[in-house]
């Protein structure tokens, strides 16, 4: 039971995090990670050698330490927490291991002076809590996806029915069960988590559906990373009629209704969910569409070919490619160089009354996200995620 008098002590370690928080978490990884190998495979390693991951956690528990007496101000980020944690099946079991790990992690770094038995019960009644309600969120999601149509819970058996090269560097892989069933409906801008078995070892990913919703297969289009075991394995080593395990979809980031103009900002693989928020607008409403695409030259642009047939098709839609160093062979993009203010400006609608998504590497997001506010994008309406673990873009 968290007391009124935990609440205060967390909330008196909030400027401890807010100097130290990332040396704590990553102290906190390196302990579960060597101690409790059975979780590796819920946790992308290259995000560990990077501090991704740390980073990610440390401004998740100061937020929480900072709103622990109202949590309600938390906002996106609890439903952040519990799509990523369903998408990869995270368990009631995996709590007690992440637990033992946190409050061992805070009495280690700073000291025992400073976590005192006192800090650590406050400790361990918040995290109590918060293992609560997480549980019980992806409990509910998971009676959820499993009594839906064409739903299941765990791992399902998808057989891989087609695989196409997009570009130099993407390939689509269309998924359809084995068991010849139907497929659980998802929202556009979801993803879809993957067990695999890679040489022995398991490791788990989620990768956004690139396609509008279909009852018969998914759609994933991957991006080859220069070390990425799971992107690699999947472009040289899986082939049509192989099988892989997956988990319902999941995620939070996910198209809207409404009749607002849309626009979809994409740079690099980020794309993927992008496409089927666009194929889902076109076949919902006569909304209008800007779609814009940035990418480092043609070679590595996914997805041309069909976005110009959907634009011949749908008069609503106008699409815009930027490509940062064009190749001579490549065709004539709109604009060369990078995605500002005074492009956007240009290329979006006369209203800044829009709804806005966008995707891509860090750095680009950060930029479109300052040039919507530059044009008066209420930021509300302005819509993003990240393919890795949840940062910020200030």
């Amino acid at each position: 039971m968290l007391s009124a008098e935990h609440r205060a002590i967390v909330k008196a370690t909030v400027p401890l995090l807010e100097s130290g928080g990332v040396a704590l978490t990553t102290h906190f990884y390196d302990t579960m990670m060597r101690e409790y190998p059975e979780v590796r495979p819920l946790f992308n390693q290259t995000h560990q050698a990077t501090g991704a991951q740390a980073r990610a956690l440390a401004h998740g528990v100061l937020m929480y330490a900072r709103h622990i007496d109202r949590l309600d101000q938390l906002g996106g980020l609890v439903s952040q927490i519990v799509n990523k944690h369903v998408s990869l099946n995270i368990l009631p079991q995996h709590y007690p291991i992440v637990g033992t790990c946190l409050l061992r992690a805070i009495r280690e770094v700073l000291g025992a002076d400073i976590a005192t038995d006192d800090v650590i019960a406050a400790w361990g009644a918040a995290y109590g809590q918060l293992a609560d309600i997480l549980i019980g969120l992806e409990e509910s999601h998971y009676v959820r996806n499993a009594a839906a149509p064409g739903g299941w819970r765990g791992a399902r058996r998808l057989r891989v029915t087609r695989k196409e090269r997009e570009s130099d560097e993407i390939t689509s892989f269309y998924l359809s069960p084995e068991d010849g069933g139907t497929l659980l409906g998802f929202n556009p801008g979801q993803y879809l988590g993957l067990r695999l078995d890679i040489d022995g070892e398991e490791v788990r990913r989620n990768y956004s559906l690139s396609a509008a919703p279909d009852a018969r297969h998914y759609r994933i289009s991957v991006k080859r990373e220069p070390n990425g075991k799971v992107s690699n394995y999947l472009h040289d080593r899986v082939e049509e009629s192989d099988v892989i395990e997956a988990y319902p979809p999941a995620g939070d980031f996910a198209l809207d209704g409404g009749d607002k103009p849309l626009v979809l900002i994409s740079g690099g693989v980020g794309i993927t969910p992008t496409l089927a928020m666009l194929q889902a607008a076109l076949d919902a409403s006569k909304r209008p569409v800007h779609f814009i695409h940035a990418a480092r030259h043609g070679g590595v642009h996914a997805f041309r070919k069909p976005l110009e047939e959907l634009a011949a098709r749908h008069p609503q839609l106008r699409v815009f490619y930027c490509y940062e160093k064009p190749r001579p062979q490549d065709p004539a993009p709109d604009a060369v160089g990078r995605i500002d203010q005074s492009l956007l400006a240009r290329w979006l609608p006369a209203t800044s009354d829009i709804e806005a998504y966008f995707l891509g590497p860090v750095g680009f997001m950060r930029g479109i996200r300052q040039a919507l506010q530059g044009l008066g994008v209420p930021a509300a309406q302005c819509h993003y995620e990240f393919f890795g673990p949840a940062g910020a873009l200030e």
